[in-house]
């Protein structure tokens, strides 16, 4: 087994032999390791490999099919355990028919938060402007901000976020590494992710799933690939990239490192580029798990 050494404590995960899945697929199988520490822990694996179910069944949304899955010192599916967690779902799922204060309001009061707490959030996450906006007619973005935002409503011990930073373009999703980051200072965080790149930006350690199980538990510095190659999209076409080898529609570099991307990515900026989006063209965990 994995782990993170550490007493009970209230931010205190444990998983043993946990499967999971859906229906006749198994998509999770003897999955077991032990967080105790406040941190951002980054869940790592490529697109089907069953990040997205190891959160489900975290927050007790999922049954296992076998093994267990600890909170503290409580089984996951007591109500105890539920409320020292936040899980934010990769899938929005706004109210599109309230407007952005009506629907934190409706958070707040499911949260038990304070109406206080509602402007304290509007301002954190800049959405004052939008307050009075109806969900609908806001861009994925913005709506991914919103749902963003009512995690930071009333605090808990353990934060499970799935995906956070989809569908956001580079600037906004810098500012929300930034919340994350905050965050894991004095709490449990689990992001989750296929991007290395955000990963060694902001997590301590990674836990890396492939095909179902868990293939790697260690610290972010730790992982290497001996390429890292990036890709950029475009607003609108620049002349300051019209030198970059194409890939499809991105503009790619190669790197040092993960390091390197923010620095690349402001000097662009500066020149006035416009990206839509920053990702990862190789990816190492091929080279790592392959």
């Amino acid at each position: 087994m994995h782990a993170v050494a550490g007493g009970d404590r209230p931010s205190r995960i444990e998983c043993r032999g946990l499967r999971a899945g859906y229906g006749h697929l198994e998509v999770l199988r003897d999955v077991s390791f032990t967080i105790d520490r406040p941190a951002v822990y980054v869940v790592l694996g490529p697109n089907g490999a069953g990040k997205t179910t190891l959160f489900r069944a975290l927050a007790g949304i999922l049954p296992a099919r076998a093994g267990t899955v600890t909170i503290g010192n409580d089984a996951v599916d007591r109500p105890t355990a539920r409320d020292r967690m936040h899980y934010l779902s990769h899938l929005d799922g706004v109210p599109e028919g309230l407007r952005v204060r009506e629907a934190l309001e409706f958070y707040a009061r499911v949260e038990r938060a304070a109406p206080s707490d509602v402007d304290r959030v509007l301002d954190r996450l800049e959405l004052r402007e939008l307050a009075g906006r109806f969900l609908a007619q806001l861009s994925a973005g913005q709506k991914k901000r919103v749902s963003i935002a009512r995690i930071f409503l009333r605090e808990r011990a353990i934060y499970l976020l799935d995906e956070p930073t989809s569908n956001l373009d580079p600037k906004l999703a810098r500012e929300i590494r930034g919340l994350i980051l905050e965050l894991g200072r004095e709490r449990v965080v689990l992001y989750s992710s296929h991007n290395l790149y955000e990963a060694r930006e902001i997590g301590e350690f990674v836990l890396v799933i492939r095909d179902g199980r868990l293939a790697l538990f260690d610290r972010i510095e730790n992982l290497r690939g001996s390429r890292f190659v990036v890709g950029l999209r475009l607003l609108r076409p620049h002349p300051a990239v019209a030198d970059y080898p194409r890939q499809g529609e991105y503009f790619v570099r190669e790197l040092k490192g993960p390091e390197e991307v923010p620095g690349l990515v402001r000097d662009l900026e500066t020149q006035g580029v416009l990206l839509r989006e920053v990702r990862e063209m190789e990816n190492p965990l091929e080279e790592l798990f392959g």
